[in-house]
């Protein structure tokens, strides 16, 4: 039988379209950037849309950032959708706009030519898929890089010459004033609450009290946000409420990461006096500060301090979803009792989590029940346990690190149970000292 041979002729194929998107970026909210940014913008639309063989993908914007960081979202969004397959080609206008840390930039490049996506940077004339593409990247991306630092260096200089004759460098954000041209002005409003917090705090008050007491009387934070007992901290040592002002308390450690770090005596500190209007009298903050030195003396002691604990991290509350930290519930004698609360719980109250205390002797008993031991054992627990949740008052979810779980219940034993008579003296000699006190 003889072979019939048949030539198959397939239809021309289509040409392919590239998917472009654009990249840019401005290091600046001032208006004049938004008007830059908002030309750049339409320029690459044009542009992309105007080529017949390329398809339209979008242009990815940043405003207000800063090139040395990967904390831009536009960016990351523009790399997820190359990941996706979405994107052939990036145009941007040049390699500083793109990234001014080199080793960040050559990352990103190299990522995205293994996924095929090319990097057209204008300026340069320069696509990053090609022979040269790479050398001539490291080469520009360092000098970039050192533009950058060149920049940071320049802002230092200014910044600290500021400093030197007594100037704040920037609008201030702070809970009791407002920032016109350059000065503090008080806002009366707020000012009452900063008062009121000071004498809160003299008449006994802790941070965490007040704190709740805010939150009670409804008053708002600056920004409408809740408050934090960190707020409360800060206005009870800022001295820019007496009126004076302490400048470079922080400084930045490097041009790349921005990295803020507190001044411990690495670079000069400006102390001005009568820089603006106060709301606090010295004798008055003085005092408070006085205050804060004392309880610091009494209730900081080191016992009290989680640091070190096997458990630190390991215990969640399900119903707020915060940590458990340990407490001792402090007569200042050696009769207190380690606890482990939620924080939740601890600083903000009860209406917010009501979860009960979890005694640390009765913890260290429900491990050990739950890894089948006679006594405790902390290198044992850590061996064994990933983590602990606590989903309702007495009960125990126990998560070993092979995946399996285990369920326990406690119980607290009643006060007049588990308090020898000199517990009792001791918890009657603080509340006879706190009632002197106040």
């Amino acid at each position: 039988m003889s072979r019939i041979i048949k030539e198959i002729k397939h239809l021309p194929q289509l040409p392919h379209r590239k998917r472009v998107a654009a990249y840019t970026r401005v290091s600046s909210g001032k208006d004049a950037m938004r008007h830059s940014l908002s030309a750049q913008v339409s320029y690459y639309s044009n542009l992309i849309q105007q080529n017949p063989g390329w398809d339209y993908v979008g242009v990815y914007v940043d405003e207000a950032a800063t090139g040395t960081k990967d904390a831009r979202d536009d960016f990351r969004r523009l790399l997820e959708d190359c990941r996706a397959g979405k994107v052939d080609m990036i145009i941007t206008k040049s390699i500083s706009r793109f990234a001014r840390n080199t080793v960040m930039l050559l990352e990103t490049v190299r990522e995205l030519k293994t996924l095929g996506v090319d990097v057209f940077f204008e300026e340069q004339n320069l696509h990053s898929i090609g022979a040269d593409g790479e050398l001539l990247l490291t080469i520009l991306a360092s000098y970039a890089q050192e533009e950058s630092r060149s920049v940071s260096e320049n802002c230092k200089w200014r910044i600290r010459n500021e400093f030197k004759k007594g100037n704040p460098t920037c609008g201030i954000l702070m809970y009791g004033y407002d920032y016109h041209d350059g000065t503090l002005v008080i806002n009366q409003q707020e000012a009452k609450t900063i008062r009121m917090i000071y004498a809160y705090y003299l008449s006994g008050m802790g941070k965490n009290a007040i704190m709740r007491k805010l939150e009670r009387l409804g008053i708002p934070t600056k920004q409408g946000g809740r408050w934090a007992t960190n707020t409360v901290v800060s206005i009870l040592t800022n001295e820019k409420l007496t009126g004076d002002m302490c400048l470079q308390k922080y400084y930045v450690t490097d041009h790349l990461t921005k990295r803020k770090k507190r001044n411990s005596g690495e670079l000069p500190q400006y102390y001005v006096e009568g820089s603006h209007d106060g709301i606090i009298d010295r004798e008055t903050f003085e005092a408070v500060r006085a205050e804060i030195t004392r309880r610091s003396r009494i209730y900081n002691h080191p016992t009290s301090k989680p640091e070190g604990s096997e458990f630190t991290g390991m215990i969640t509350c399900r119903r707020c979803g915060a940590h458990f930290r340990r407490k001792i519930n402090a007569c200042g004698t050696k009769y207190a009792k380690p606890t482990w609360t939620c924080m939740t719980y601890s600083y903000r109250g009860k209406e917010y989590c009501p979860a009960k205390r979890i005694p640390e002797d009765i913890l260290q008993q429900k491990c050990a029940e739950v890894m089948g031991l006679l006594a405790y054992n902390p290198e044992r627990f850590k061996e064994c346990i990933s983590s602990i949740l606590v989903p309702d008052d007495g009960v125990l979810v126990f998560t070993f690190h092979d995946g399996t779980e285990r369920t326990v219940t406690w119980e607290n034993r009643p006060r007049r149970e588990s308090w020898t008579p000199e517990m009792r003296e001791a918890a009657r000699k603080q509340i006879q000292r706190r009632m002197e006190r106040d």
